[in-house]
């Protein structure tokens, strides 16, 4: 597990928490990354529809909904073979499986999950979603997959 400040681990599971409000108001959303930054949090997701201001509002309350539920984020690691099926099942497979092969052979494989959201991640994250009490979604931009204009652009919330 990756080592992260307080603050970090805080904006690592609001990008969780941003994804599992995507994918209960979009659920044909496939999702890239959502790591912390130095000013708060981003996730990369690909939907076929634009976002818009209005969306990211309908965002902002579904997220305020998950915080409210209390979700308990739980580790769980897997092998290599069972982290690829997981992916498959959860139907994430555009790009989670190119970020399963990121992880260095024999590191442990690891997933987080948060009330009915599960996703391939490395952590840590807050005991539980109660723990955010402020947040506030800015924008959305595009961004290309890794970072290469030759790749699909991605909406980065």
């Amino acid at each position: 597990m990756k080592e992260m400040s307080p603050l970090e681990e805080l904006r690592h599971s609001c990008s969780h928490v941003l994804a599992t409000a995507i994918l209960r108001l979009y659920p044909e959303t496939q999702l890239d990354i959502g790591p912390p930054t130095d000013s708060g949090f981003y996730y990369d997701i690909d939907l076929d529809r634009q976002l818009d201001a209005a969306d990211l509002e309908a965002v902002e309350a579904e997220m305020k909904k998950v915080i409210k539920e209390n979700q308990r984020f739980t580790r769980i690691e897997c092998s290599r073979e069972d982290a690829v099926a997981k992916i498959n099942e959860i139907g994430q497979a555009t790009y989670k499986l190119g970020r399963l092969d990121d992880v260095p052979e024999g590191e442990q494989v690891s997933f987080y999950q948060n009330g009915e959201f599960i996703d391939l991640c490395a952590g840590p994250h807050v005991g539980y979603t109660k723990k955010i009490k402020a947040f506030k979604l800015l924008s959305i931009a595009g961004a290309y997959h890794r970072g290469d204009e030759n790749n699909r652009q991605l909406q980065r919330i």
